[in-house]
């Protein structure tokens, strides 16, 4: 299948459309996603951070914790069969709103309204949204219940990172 439609398949997950259990499943997809979903977050942190270096090794340890923390959730819920589909939808899912925070970034950085700190917010919040959507999904569980998965992973994978990070 082409890769354009696979994307038309896990698009509608970022409007809260569909089960990622039921996508399509394509390593070569997933594979991609996960380098794009490197070069955005590395660029997003290069952008806050002085040292490349740095910047490099936080997103590979975010990026490893990523992938550990669903492997751990799925495996826990006996559905580690979706491995590649529900990482392939977080990652297009987180894919897409960088590509929105990525302009915000930029407006933050020149011109530091409190317009571009709201849009900043919203899309976190959206991003927010949709991890809980997906763990609702595919773990079959409420939205409160998803909503305090949704906020572990956020601090295991991004403080977990950096907290990481401090060490090294």
């Amino acid at each position: 299948m082409a890769t354009v439609d696979i994307i038309r398949q896990y698009l509608p997950l970022c409007w809260f459309r569909h089960n990622p259990l039921e996508l399509t499943r394509s390593t070569g997809f997933f594979k991609q996603n996960l380098v794009f979903y490197f070069l955005i977050q590395y660029f997003l942190q290069a952008n806050m951070t002085d040292d490349p270096f740095e910047s490099f090794y936080e997103v590979a340890l975010e990026t490893g914790l990523t992938l550990l923390f669903i492997g751990l959730m799925m495996f826990f819920n006996k559905t580690l069969y979706g491995f590649v589909q529900v990482t392939t939808a977080m990652m297009l899912c987180a894919n897409v709103v960088a590509l929105f925070v990525i302009p915000v970034m930029i407006w933050v950085t020149v011109s530091d309204d409190p317009l571009s700190y709201y849009l900043l917010f919203a899309l976190i919040f959206w991003d927010f949204t949709l991890i809980t959507y997906i763990f609702k999904k595919v773990i079959e569980i409420n939205v409160i219940a998803s909503t305090v998965l949704a906020l572990l992973y956020f601090i295991a994978t991004y403080l977990g990172a950096f907290g990481l990070g401090q060490l090294i």
